[in-house]
């Protein structure tokens, strides 16, 4: 029995992914749409370009508004779109 729990404690946390990024849309409710902008390097002309990627996190009491810069935390999926937090 004690081996059982010694498991559960060995196991390491999986880490959260944090970003961060700008409101772009807070008309949903309990839901803020953030940009999270980040450069890539071009893999052929080493070129950097910016890459926008949108992601739709949990506001609760509709705190944030647009233009806002934020950060956002993954968590256990809240809705189809919804795996995101705003911290």
């Amino acid at each position: 029995m004690n081996n059982e729990v010694e498991k559960k404690e060995d196991t390491p946390k999986k880490k959260k992914k944090v970003l961060s990024g700008i409101v772009v849309s807070d008309k949903m409710k309990d839901t803020a749409v953030v940009a999270v902008e980040r450069f890539v390097k071009h893999p052929k002309y080493g070129k950097f370009i910016k890459r926008v990627k949108r992601y739709k996190a949990h506001d609760k009491d509709n705190a944030h508004k647009m233009g806002d810069k934020v950060s956002i935390e993954s968590t256990k999926p809240i809705s189809k779109d919804k795996a995101f937090k705003i911290i």
